[in-house]
């Protein structure tokens, strides 16, 4: 089973090619360029290197959201046009599991947090020790809440882009064993999304490319702007 996995929820861009166990290529960007310079070249790249034909794909995996409304709109975008000129289904893989995947084997709780601004994070809670069981779904949350919600549990990995911003925050307010998850595991990757995404496959979790949207789990800044405008 070959599943092109995508990430752009975030400021990661990130691209994989997974072939059953096996992670055949995987292209990751975090540096200043934008999801719409970077995702297209990147599939490119990994096509041509891997020897790869974009039809031959089983599915396409993509980061669904929550995250970056631009970064999940040009994934949706570029998941949707390959799955339509292929005729491939899409894997919605919800962001926070493909952020806690990273973590896959790691003792205690995993906690993604991506930052949402005015002290928001979109977050979920999960156990990987031998899978991904889910503690809590994820949901745009406020931080102070999820660190008192989070203290009454034994022990948490954090992971995310919302880790550097709000760490002063968690090391003041934790009061369990906690740390912070590595370099190598602390973004978003496209292999997680494929490798997670082809479990999902299994299991009968695509959709086809007409019916797939992101999940943005709440308005976008205009919107709550223009609605308080009218209000």
């Amino acid at each position: 089973m070959k599943i092109l996995g995508i990430d752009s929820s975030g400021m990661v861009a990130s691209v994989a090619l997974v072939e059953d166990d096996v992670v055949i290529a995987e292209y990751t960007m975090n540096h200043k360029k934008t999801h719409s310079e970077t995702l297209l070249p990147m599939i490119d790249e990994i096509v041509r290197t891997s020897e790869m034909k974009l039809e031959d794909l089983d599915a396409i995996a993509i980061a669904a959201g929550p995250g970056s409304f631009t970064g999940l709109r040009i994934g949706a975008a570029t998941a949707k046009g390959l799955a339509l000129a292929n005729d491939q289904p899409i894997i919605p893989v919800k962001t926070c599991e493909g952020l806690a995947f990273n973590m896959w084997g790691a003792e205690g709780l995993v906690c993604p947090i991506v930052d949402a601004r005015r002290s928001q994070v979109y977050t979920g809670i999960y156990k990987v020790t031998s899978g991904l069981e889910v503690i809590k779904e994820q949901e745009p949350m406020d931080i102070h809440d999820l660190i008192e919600y989070l203290n009454d549990f034994n022990s948490v990995t954090f992971i995310g882009d919302g880790v550097p911003i709000y760490e002063k925050v968690i090391w003041n307010e934790i009061h369990i064993p906690c740390k912070m998850a590595p370099a190598n595991m602390n973004r978003q990757r496209g292999a997680s999304i494929a490798t997670y995404g082809a479990m999902l496959f299994k299991e009968g979790k695509f959709v086809s490319a007409d019916d797939f949207a992101p999940d943005y789990l709440r308005k976008s800044q205009a919107e709550r702007v223009r609605d308080e405008s009218n209000v």
